[in-house]
C-alpha cells in the first residue's frame, strides 16, 4: 500500500517529505508533489514530515480524495523526480488551510 499525496499539497508544495524519502519516489509539478506508487516502499517516513498532512497511505485516503490515487500514478510518470528540499512557494502558508483546491492544480 503506497503513500499518496492528496489535495492539501496543491499550492503549498512543502518539500520536507522529499528529504526523508530513501527511494526518491516524489515527483514535482508546478504547484504540487506526487508519489510514484511503483517506487514507494511504504516506509512511512514522509507522512509525519508533511506540515499540511497531505500524505497518507492509499488505504487511508478519504472518499473525497480517492481521485488522487490515480493522479499520483499518472502525474508521477509525467513530472520529474525531486530529491532535494526546495523553498515552498511564497504564498504557501496562505493556502495550507484552504479546502477544495483541485481546480488550482497545474499540470
Amino acid at each position: 500500500m503506497p503513500f499518496i499525496v492528496t489535495e492539501a499539497c496543491i499550492k503549498c508544495k512543502y518539500t520536507d517529505c522529499v528529504e526523508v524519502c530513501p527511494v526518491d519516489c516524489f515527483h514535482e509539478g508546478p504547484n504540487m508533489l506526487v508519489i510514484d506508487p511503483d517506487e514507494c516502499i511504504d516506509c512511512t517516513l514522509c507522512e509525519p514530515e508533511c506540515p499540511v498532512e497531505a500524505i497518507m497511505s492509499d488505504d487511508d485516503v478519504p472518499e473525497n480524495q480517492k481521485a488522487f490515487i490515480e493522479l499520483n500514478a499518472t502525474l508521477s510518470r509525467e513530472w520529474p523526480v525531486i530529491s532535494q528540499v526546495r523553498e515552498a512557494p511564497p504564498d504557501a502558508d496562505e493556502w495550507k488551510d484552504v479546502k477544495d483546491k483541485l481546480q488550482h492544480l497545474k499540470r
